[in-house]
């Protein structure tokens, strides 16, 4: 039991001094006193003073809930951060004060109270990482700039002012431009709008595409593609990697699947290479120069690069006309998006090109330095941001093409950028590791007669999903004993055992042993137990001496599957030790 200071004994204590304090000031002790001769002059009388107040005890319950909030709340805070080693060692950490506290997490209404809040909170933050941070939860897109871009520039075109024409007349004359651009009504009106109401659109772009532009530029230069095509991703994305549009279309370059797989990049459950600035920079490239080669006509191959070259070749077929500011003239040919992206790139390019000239505040975003590690089959990228001292959203940011939280499970040399300066560290816990600790994913074993859809709703997750992480398709048939990867959802919370005033240094919190009298009743120990590879229910229950009936109504369980890595309660006698 937590013992407690006696305030009143403080306080009779307090009051004892200062009575004798009084004392001194009139006989100079405190013990008895001989008579003292009276004068005609009545002696002056000391006012006694009140004794002070008794220093406030610090109540040991309070500290005690105290300490414990502090290490939850940095495991929040590193949490935040993506760090789950480091965020569990600190949730545990706000367990273990109160399970080590003498008489347990249950000796105090307060303590008790505060211990199950504590679980509850926990449990919430680990329920939240199985939703948004699992194996199969894939990192949130930004939305693509370009719908927007295109719904605004459908509805909205001002008329260019004097001013815009000549600033853009002197400045084409001035700037050297290596595709042709016309210093027609429709560029103006986009150069207006940029200048205007999308003027923080396009600073904050450009501000963006620093870091990207020398290599796009160089890419483009190699290959042999105009660099002023280089401003492309400023419409279609803002050159964010991770943009996505309501079409579907992925990455700075703004890649619809079907045409990123013809153009060389990968996609599959784990890598999306569109989002790699890089490689989908090349295969843009690579795409342009195709369209060009059809067109002969880099307007044309523009315009085809938004809605497809079917429909242009189409459109020409129809009108008869191979020039594109003829063939959009009209809406008879090709869609309002199709008829409005190209003097939207135009006007882009020209501001871009100068921005001084257009009163542009461009603040470039500086560029991250990297070095790269080698890393084999899965591994969590939580755990190297932890490694690396920095945060998860570093190192996707880095690595922009991983769709997930894990690299590639087959890959055998896969690339992974971390920051300048953290590779030796990273090389080193690889090494040390290895193994499953290194990514969350699981495995399951196909049992007879099993399928992908029953054992997705058996394990309750997507089976689209379920196939794409083992790389099958969704009508995959598959054999007994098979091997499936199954994502595993981090566990936040190690296991822990209510003891009964017995610190783990002495007795393991799995194997805790509780010492009976034959006068006291048997007490109940609640464990929570981490289910491992091969572990059933059933086995679990021998473990603990429970049933596994109990172990379901304990745990809210719908039938008696379990998974690796699941925490389940386990309450038994506490007379039973675990092994």
């Amino acid at each position: 039991m937590l013992e407690y200071a006696d305030p009143m004994l403080s306080f009779r204590r307090g009051v004892s001094g200062g009575l004798c304090a009084v004392g001194l000031l009139l006989s100079g002790a405190c013990a008895a006193r001989s008579p003292q001769t009276t004068t005609a002059q009545a002696p002056s009388v000391v006012a006694p003073q009140p004794a002070p107040a008794a220093a406030a005890q610090p109540d040991p319950v309070q500290e005690l809930i105290a300490l414990s909030d502090q290490h939850f709340q940095a495991g929040e805070r590193e949490l935040s951060e993506g760090h789950l080693d480091a965020a569990t060692a600190a949730f545990d950490r706000a367990v273990d004060v109160l399970l080590e506290s003498p008489g347990g997490a249950r000796s105090n209404q307060q303590v008790s109270a505060h211990y199950d809040r504590l679980i509850e909170r926990i449990s919430g933050h680990e329920l939240m990482a199985l939703a948004q941070a699992d194996g199969f939860a894939e990192k949130a897109p930004e939305p693509a700039s370009i719908d927007d871009l295109l719904t605004i520039a459908t509805f909205e075109r001002p008329t260019p002012t004097p001013e815009t024409e000549r600033t853009v007349a002197n400045d084409l004359q001035a700037a050297v431009h290596d595709i042709e651009i016309p210093q027609n009504a429709r560029v103006l009106a986009y150069v207006e709008l940029f200048t205007s109401r999308l003027k923080g659109y396009l600073e904050e772009g450009l501000g963006r595409g620093a870091r990207y532009l020398p290599m796009i530029q160089e890419v483009f230069r190699a290959e042999g593609v105009p660099l002023d095509l280089a401003y492309v991703p400023l419409i279609e994305s803002a050159f964010k990697p991770n943009a996505l549009s309501r079409a579907k279309a992925k990455g700075m370059w703004q890649f619809m699947r079907g045409t990123a797989l013809e153009n060389g990049l990968r996609h599959d459950w784990y890598i999306d290479e569109r989002a790699d600035p890089e490689k989908a920079t090349r295969a843009a490239a690579k795409y342009l120069k195709t369209l060009y080669s059809m067109f002969g006509d880099w307007h044309l191959a523009l315009a085809s690069y938004n809605g497809g070259p079917g429909r242009v070749q189409r459109a020409m077929k129809r009108s008869g006309r191979d020039d594109f500011w003829k063939l959009s003239a009209t809406s008879r040919y090709l869609p309002r998006e199709t008829r409005d992206y190209v003097p939207l790139i135009l006007a882009a390019i020209i501001i871009a090109k100068s921005p001084a000239q257009y009163e542009m505040d461009v603040m470039p975003i500086e560029v991250p330095l990297f070095e790269t590690v080698t890393v084999a089959g899965a591994v969590d990228i939580r755990r190297v941001a932890e490694w690396a001292g920095a945060s998860v959203q570093d190192i996707q940011d880095l690595n922009p093409e991983l769709r997930r939280w894990t690299t590639p499970i087959r890959a055998t040399e896969y690339e992974l950028k971390v920051p300048m300066g953290a590779a030796e560290a990273i090389n080193t816990r690889l090494t040390e590791q290895g193994g499953d600790d290194l990514a969350p994913l699981s495995h399951y074993t196909v049992k007879k007669n099993e399928t992908l859809p029953s054992i997705a709703k058996k394990l309750g997750v997507s089976r689209s999903d379920l196939a794409e992480a083992n790389y099958l398709s969704a009508k995959s048939k598959l054999e007994t004993g098979q091997q499936l990867v199954i994502p595993r959802a981090p566990t936040l919370l190690a296991a822990r055992t209510e003891t009964g005033g017995q610190a783990p240094d002495a007795v393991p919190a799995t194997a805790t042993r509780q010492v009976e009298t034959d006068d006291d009743p048997p007490a109940r120990t609640t464990t929570t137990h981490r289910v491992a590879r091969g572990e059933t229910l059933s086995l679990i229950a021998k473990r603990y001496g429970t049933t596994v009936a109990h172990l379901i109504e304990l745990n809210s369980l719908p039938n008696s599957v379990i998974h690796v890595g699941q925490r389940l309660i386990v309450e038994r006698l506490s007379t039973l030790a675990t092994n």
